[in-house]
């Protein structure tokens, strides 16, 4: 009788396929789709991520609002429009008010609730936080291609420091179950050096990298290192826009929730979810055949209580 984890593997596999009509791209999605493809100054950065994060108050800005909520000049704001396409301000905040109206008139989210106190407040956002990165799955091409290549990588790294160490533990705990040679990195410096380093000389092509708020330096760091010795770079992170996406082959963006005193990681979990299946999608046989070795091991040495 296979083990929940076998049976899992065999019965969610990912397919993929057109995104079906009901799944409408989040707003943030769409915003990503806006800002990703121009290469934007750190300023234009700036005036990006604002726009994402506030994008029902930020689309009715005029122009010097704007540049005095981001902190940049409004020069700087028109040279930004321009950046991603328009002819000016007017004809993106034109844009944005078209996102901003639909965001507003749809969805949960944007009804009024009678919130009772801040942890059911805290527990919304992440639903929302939930219900984008549904949106941005609807059509997991890119999940299931990135999958392979992670399921490819011998060795595979996963990188992840400070905050972002519980979320790389996860994976790489659960990647062992079902990929040969898994390396996790929760320490920086000449540690994470040297470890990607003999990652890439035993033959890596691939490193999943977590990077959480607050956005560790040494983060940045490690991913350089990385990507300056040959290796590609997927990323986990709740920005789309910045120094640490930038450096990244291929970056995941999903929001973490953040009306607590310490951020909690619904999508991000959940994201990191999604690669593990689709890496055991990647290489069915290999799944199986170590999930069954595993399960002997397990019972052998008496590893679980049993239910």
């Amino acid at each position: 009788m296979p083990s929940p984890q076998q049976a899992r593997a065999q019965a969610s596999a990912i397919t993929s396929g057109k995104a079906v009509p009901e799944a409408e791209a989040s707003p943030t999605s769409r915003l990503r789709e806006l800002f990703d493809g121009p290469r934007l100054s750190p300023g234009q950065r700036r005036i990006a991520q604002y726009l994402i994060e506030n994008i029902t108050e930020a689309a009715f800005l005029s122009i010097t609002d704007l540049a005095d909520r981001v902190g940049v000049s409004q020069p700087s704001v028109t040279r930004f429009a321009a950046a991603v396409g328009f002819s000016g301000y007017p004809a993106l905040r034109e844009r944005l008010q078209s996102i901003a109206l639909g965001t507003l008139a749809g969805g949960p989210a944007a009804a009024e609730e009678n919130r009772s106190n801040e942890l059911q407040a805290a527990v919304d956002a992440e639903i929302q936080n939930l219900e984008n990165l549904r949106r941005d799955l609807a059509d997991p091409a890119r999940v299931i291609r990135i999958g392979r290549e992670l399921s490819r990588s011998a060795p595979l790294t996963v990188l992840g420091l400070r905050i972002s160490v519980s979320l790389a533990e996860y994976f790489a705990y659960a990647a062992r179950r079902i990929h040969p040679d898994v390396r996790l990195v929760t320490r920086g410096g000449s540690v994470a050096y040297d470890a990607l380093l003999q990652s890439r000389e035993a033959g890596g092509t691939w490193v999943l990298a977590f990077g959480m708020p607050r956005h560790a330096q040494e983060t940045l760091n490690a991913v350089r290192v990385a990507r300056g010795a040959g290796l590609r770079v997927a990323l986990v992170t709740d920005l789309a826009l910045g120094p640490l996406a930038d450096e990244a082959d291929v970056t995941f963006t999903t929001g973490t929730g953040s009306r607590l005193v310490f951020d909690s990681y619904a999508a991000p979990g959940l994201m990191a979810a999604a690669l593990l299946q689709a890496m055991t999608d990647a290489d069915p046989e290999r799944t199986q055949a170590r999930l069954e070795e595993y399960e002997q091991i397990a019972e052998q040495h008496h590893f679980f209580l049993k239910d």
